[in-house]
């Protein structure tokens, strides 16, 4: 059965996820990651920085309402030693005012701990205020019938959370994240490869043994593909061989028949008619196996120019029939020539058999992904339900395709094989206005390209 062409499974628009494993893989590390380190951050914040900075809060607020309450109940006299106490060894001013502050400190986490705290030791609302110095925080007491402010340095006091830390499990987490996706881009790499080796086993050529390195289990899938391989390169080879041998043995007996045919006498010239036709359709068949057989063999590849080839392969057809074809400019292309030529020629003797005796139309159209060849007829075409079937080795269209038209039923088939070998794409589609287009789609080499309607 010819191979059908599904569409690759390294797309699918409805998914939101990545497909390729990689971008998979990918995805979900970046999630958990997210996840995690959400997790752990929020764990750090609750349970070890919020805490302690409330402490620390709550500390500095008492120290202030001790200071302010002691300076309340010291001598005048020591009042101004007491200050300086503060001021050297705990970094604290103290003093009593006339007048408010009038500007209010817009401060951050911590100043917020600190007026929080204080006003519930004062069992009154306390503002934070803003003096002369940017960072130095004010606060302003009222101790028995004095007003008091009291202030204290910010860089001190203020606790700074341990970023670094955090910074440091943050780059060890990222760290692990990218080796693990490295691993995975590796590993995705080889598979792709492994896939693109077995298409080219698919398409009945044999690719170059992939290194076998790696992880054990890697080495031993790539092992067993390349074991797989080359039993699926003998498989072709003995089909091959068999084929053709077969074809070739048939010969000698039907040269024979033809020999005893013509020396018969006596016998109704209508029947030894019939029987020749038969022999001449025997024949016919094994020329074709025989041709089948050859396509199956792999041929290196050169430089020509399209044009030129299609422009002799468009003379040989006209043997057969009208042929329209406007030679365009150069297109140089390589490709594996016998085999373009044997392809490209089914396809014109195919549109010219079952064309309905109408002109044929071959057209070329280069570009820098493909080369696209057509033949365009104006037969009965070919439903799209048996569009695949009629690749098949001798499957014929009862509508349109008999036995007395005079085909074998090999020649798509063939033309599919060579495609297939070669890495080239047949497609048969509706021609407006009635009739069937065949289009193979050469792709640049390394390339690959979707067909296009006509």
């Amino acid at each position: 059965m010819a191979p059908t062409h599904p569409p690759s499974p390294l797309t699918h628009p409805a998914s939101l996820m990545p497909t390729t494993l990689f971008g998979r893989t990918a995805a979900l590390l970046l999630i958990a990651f997210a996840l995690l380190q959400g997790i752990a951050l929020a764990v750090v914040w609750f349970k070890v920085i919020d805490p302690l900075a409330r402490r620390t809060a709550d500390n500095l607020a008492g120290r202030m309402v001790l200071a302010a309450q002691t300076w309340v109940e010291l001598p005048p006299a020591t009042r101004p030693d007491f200050e300086l106490e503060l001021s050297l060894h705990h970094g604290l001013e103290l003093g009593a005012v006339a007048d408010r502050l009038p500007n209010r400190l817009e401060g951050g986490y911590f100043d917020r701990l600190v007026a929080e705290s204080l006003s519930q030791r004062v069992r009154e609302t306390v503002e934070l205020k803003l003096g002369p110095a940017p960072d130095w925080a004010w606060a302003e007491l009222t101790v028995g019938d004095q007003l008091l402010r009291v202030g204290f340095l910010r860089e001190r006091y203020a606790l700074a959370a341990p970023w670094e830390a955090v910074a440091v499990l943050l780059a060890g987490a990222l760290g692990l994240m990218l080796l693990a996706l490295l691993m995975v881009r590796h590993m995705s790499l080889r598979l792709r490869d492994l896939a693109k080796h077995a298409q080219t086993v698919g398409q009945g050529r044999l690719p170059e043994r992939l290194p076998e390195t790696g992880a054990e289990e890697i080495r031993a899938l790539t092992h067993a593909f390349n074991h797989m391989a080359d039993e699926v390169q003998s498989l072709l080879e003995n089909r091959t061989t068999l084929l053709a041998g077969i074809s070739h043995d048939l010969k000698t007996p039907l040269t024979r028949m033809r020999l005893n045919l013509a020396m018969l006498e006596g016998v109704d010239p209508a029947r030894v008619a019939r029987l020749e036709a038969d022999l001449e359709e025997m024949a016919r068949l094994i020329a074709d196996m025989l041709a089948f057989a050859r396509a199956l063999k792999a041929e290196e590849t050169r430089e020509i120019d399209l044009a030129s080839m299609l422009h002799d392969l468009a003379d040989k057809a006209r043997q057969l029939g009208e042929v329209h074809w406007q030679r365009p400019g150069p297109c140089p292309w390589r490709v594996a020539e016998a085999a373009l030529r044997r392809v490209v020629g089914n396809l014109l003797e195919n549109a010219l058999r079952y064309g309905d005796g109408l002109p044929v139309t071959l057209k070329l159209e280069c570009d820098a992904e493909a080369a696209r060849v057509r033949v365009l007829d104006r037969g009965p075409g070919i439903p799209p339900a048996e569009r695949e079937a009629v690749f098949r080795p001798f499957y014929r269209l009862e509508a349109s395709r008999s036995r007395d038209s005079g085909g074998s039923g090999l020649g798509l088939a063939i033309a599919r094989q060579l495609a297939d070998a070669h890495g080239w794409r047949i497609r048969l589609d509706d021609r407006p206005g009635g009739g069937l287009v065949a289009e193979l789609i050469l792709p640049r080499a390394g390339g690959a390209v979707s067909a296009t309607g006509t």
